[in-house]
């Protein structure tokens, strides 16, 4: 009684709700997965930990795209841990006082380089973070507005990156169209990405914040540099005076992430068949991320070590002995990641695919809301990907259905519109959950508490998401991007700083 029905997006709603509300994610993950294996087994004790560990916990672990995703992250943060006990993150802080001069340019330097990554948001989100922390803790940003910035310059560029792992699983769920070329059309109708980026460098050279971010950024401002004032996600600052090498240059933070960079875009094509003859946009389409990370973080991590050894820097010794503490650092981000895919599992079971697909198919069905269609998807993919923390189990139920309703006709402007609404609205929803895998990692990269990065970036999101949805309405019945584009760019300047201008005359009415 509880498949196929609005049960099964119980499980994830009770997660989200009791983590914002508790600040406590594990508990709040596993009390989501417990609800959903209650429901699933009708409440059986048996089947119910049957269904949690074995084909929850167990079934996610053993998934062989999973444990790529997992071996990335305990190799980088193994290249991590190296970058520190060099010195090069220490050296690359203090080159960055001399070279970016404001906090607006640390900001703006964080933005391009999330950008310019935009091959894949695991790889983007750790490491931005890697590279840009010392330079945002010497100009005093919050680890909050940090873990923001990574995470709107990872899925929200990917999706409108056509090389791009995202690029590949989106074509991949297009039957009867050319994927890439839809791809392509949909980019200036994705608003809610393009507006995430007009959103961050306008509050960027504003220098607005509001809500929860303002008061994170004030609390770092009033705060000694050297203080960190909350735990970080991965615990890299638990360990006990970690020694630092005194010969550590900026070379030794920039090489191992230039290494890393074309390795694993190397490692990407490889695995879509680049060296097979395959064309760089075909490979990259084809690609399997999961392992081209694994082959590309395993290379550059052989050859930092070598480059560190080389250089006198650390000896082989002390390389080998970072390693593992790098892997340890990574073990609180291993375990959210571990219980957000079986929350996943879970709300799969129960059939809440399938659910919000009828509900679509339904609103589809009535020529009458058309034209509002777009708006429609992007409000639930939106919903969808919050609920289920993922974009790309979105994608593989609502595009399929968009393309359906119009018959894979690429001459349809609306069809393209809707296709972009829903790329916008599930990035949309995993960039709000805090179930959501990009977010977890963004926490990691940024080195801050999760629930924190979550509920500061939450407005900001919603924001963004205003905006997007009265655009979507508008390019329903418009459906040109050309006015809808600028339009919406207008609106989104605007609603920035009238809602800061809110927040001030509410600040001197408390006075």
């Amino acid at each position: 009684m509880y498949v196929n029905t609005f049960w099964a997006l119980l499980p994830p709603v009770i997660a989200i709700a009791l983590a914002l509300i508790t600040k406590e994610v594990y508990s709040s993950l596993f009390i989501g997965i417990l609800a959903g294996g209650l429901l699933y087994s009708g409440f059986s004790f048996t089947g119910t930990m049957q269904h949690v560990f074995v084909d929850g916990m167990i079934g996610q672990l053993s998934d062989s795209w999973n444990v790529g995703i997992l071996i990335f992250l305990v190799v980088l943060g193994s290249m991590v841990m190296l970058m520190n006990r060099a010195g090069g993150s220490a050296a690359f802080g203090k080159w960055s006082v001399d070279h970016v001069k404001t906090k607006a340019g640390a900001q703006v330097a964080t933005i391009i380089l999330g950008v310019l990554i935009f091959i894949d948001d695991y790889f983007n989100c750790l490491t931005v973070g890697s590279v840009m922390r010392p330079l945002t803790d010497k100009h005093k940003i919050s680890r909050e507005k940090l873990a923001y910035l990574i995470d709107a310059t990872a899925a929200p560029v990917c999706i409108i990156a056509p090389i791009s792992s995202w690029a590949a699983a989106v074509t991949g769920f297009v039957d009867g169209a050319n994927g890439l070329t839809l791809f392509i059309r949909a980019i200036p109708y994705n608003f809610y990405a393009l507006l995430t980026l007009i959103m961050m460098f306008t509050i960027t050279f504003s220098g607005i914040d509001y809500g929860p971010m303002k008061r994170a950024e004030e609390q770092k401002r009033i705060k000694e540099p050297e203080i960190d004032e909350h735990p970080s996600l991965t615990g890299a600052e638990d360990q006990p005076n970690p020694p630092v090498s005194g010969k550590g240059k900026v070379i030794h933070l920039v090489f191992p992430i230039v290494v890393l960079i074309v390795s694993c875009v190397i490692g990407m094509i490889y695995t879509g068949g680049f060296f097979e003859g395959e064309t760089f946009v075909d490979a990259f389409s084809n690609s399997d991320a999961s392992v081209g990370l694994v082959y590309g973080s395993v290379c550059a991590l052989i050859i930092t070590v070598i480059f560190m050894v080389s250089t006198h820097v650390l000896s082989f010794t002390e390389c080998m002995n970072a390693i593992p503490e790098g892997f340890k650092s990574m073990v609180p981000a291993i375990m959210i990641l571990t219980f957000a895919w079986t929350l996943k599992a879970m709300t799969d079971s129960l059939g809440a695919a399938d659910y919000v697909g009828s509900l679509v198919t339904a609103i589809a069905d009535k020529h009458a809301l058309m034209s509002m269609l777009p708006a429609i998807v992007f409000i639930i993919g939106a919903f969808l990907a919050f609920a289920t923390g993922t974009s790309w189990g979105t994608f593989g139920i609502l595009i399929p259905i968009v393309v359906e309703v119009f018959g894979a006709n690429l001459s349809n402007e609306l069809m393209i519109i809707s296709i972009s609404a829903c790329m916008a609205g599930a990035v949309c929803g995993d960039h709000c959950s805090p179930i959501s895998d990009t977010t977890i990692m963004a926490s990691a990269g940024a080195q801050c508490d999760h629930i924190r990065h979550v509920s500061t970036q939450l407005p900001y999101a919603f924001t963004a998401a205003g905006v997007s949805f009265v655009v979507y309405i508008i390019a329903g019945f418009v459906r040109n991007w050309i006015i809808c584009l600028p339009l919406g760019i207008v609106l989104m300047i605007g609603t920035v700083f009238v809602i800061n201008r809110i927040h001030l005359k509410e600040a001197q009415a408390e006075l």
